[in-house]
């Protein structure tokens, strides 16, 4: 099976052949307990999209337009491993990786053996079809998640992101809730913290890539992948790591074009397409060819591809 990529998406999150469809079905489960932290954010009015002209055509990240979202409980960070790991104690549920029996490695994170390696993409060959690669064992069979409770879940897809919000009780985010939460009550700038990527004195306020792409990674921010959900600092409304470490799933479809008719109040996205939204940039992320650790930043993924730089928070009302 080879690992392909979209021209929206080249580079970020790879999608696989045969790979396309959402799951449909009952997922065996009582209620669960989620326990990740919330945060209340009141209803608002703000402006979504790309104000600096930092964008890619290809990504739609304009018009800017204005939204107005009503109030919803948002997880102060990602989900974790722990948490995933509860979810899946409980329901006995596989993950679509776990049922494919493979999923994508980054070159430099690999731990297996060469016939592991099932595939490439020719225009990414950084990315690796891994087999055995699962949210268990992210990088490869030789991995595990041992003491990486507070590390994002990754190797996750949309469906399984769904399947854990349908016990939890909870939802994925629409890109519109998810932009405004990034953006901590900042008007217009690029990240959720201001327009500057490092601090005054060069300290990183995010997890992403240092170095040359993609074969260097000086790891100055002090990670080579997943930094833990509370590192690094907090926006204005007390969420954490909303650009950089993991893209995150969010509910809508994905339309280049959506942005121009997106309605005022709650929009939810386009009512067709096959791939989904993903937000937020990925600790993979670096200026010399992926600028999408921004608020305003889109890209996407098929509903069933899961990779070692995508996971997901949870919303509730």
């Amino acid at each position: 099976m080879a690992p392909q990529t979209e021209k929206s998406s080249t580079c970020c999150s790879p999608r696989f052949d045969g790979q396309q469809q959402a799951r449909d079905e009952v997922i065996p489960t009582r209620d669960g307990v989620h326990l990740i932290a919330q945060v209340r954010l009141p209803s608002g009015v703000f402006d979504m999209g790309d104000f600096n002209g930092d964008g890619q055509a290809a990504d739609g990240e304009r018009p800017v337009h204005r939204v107005q979202v009503a109030s919803f409980a948002i997880d102060a960070t990602s989900v974790t491993n722990a948490q995933f790991a509860e979810f899946a104690s409980d329901t006995g549920y596989q993950t679509d990786s776990e049922r494919q029996a493979f999923s994508a490695v980054f070159h430099l994170a690999f731990a297996g053996d060469d016939d592991d390696i099932l595939g490439r993409p020719p225009q990414a060959p950084w990315w690796l079809a891994v087999r055995g690669a699962s949210w268990r064992r992210p990088r490869g069979r030789f991995s595990d998640i041992a003491g990486l409770d507070e590390h994002p879940v990754v190797q996750v897809s949309w469906n399984d992101a769904q399947a854990y919000c349908g016990w939890a009780g909870r939802r994925l985010p629409t890109e519109a809730e998810w932009e405004y939460a990034s953006r901590g009550g900042l008007e217009h700038t690029r990240f959720p913290w201001g327009d500057e990527l490092l601090e005054g004195n060069g300290a990183w306020n995010c997890n992403i890539w240092q170095g040359t792409f993609p074969t260097t990674n000086s790891a100055a921010d002090g990670w080579l992948t997943t930094a833990p959900v509370r590192a690094f600092r907090p926006n204005g409304f007390g969420i954490w790591q909303t650009v950089g470490n993991v893209w995150e799933w969010c509910s809508d479809r994905f339309d280049a074009t959506y942005y121009s008719r997106s309605p005022l109040s709650n929009p939810a996205g386009p009512e067709q397409g096959a791939a989904r939204v993903i937000r937020g940039g990925s600790f993979l992320c670096h200026d010399s060819y992926c600028n999408r650790y921004r608020n305003s930043a889109r890209s996407s993924n098929t509903p069933d591809s899961a990779t070692m730089n995508m996971g997901f928070r949870t919303l509730g009302r």
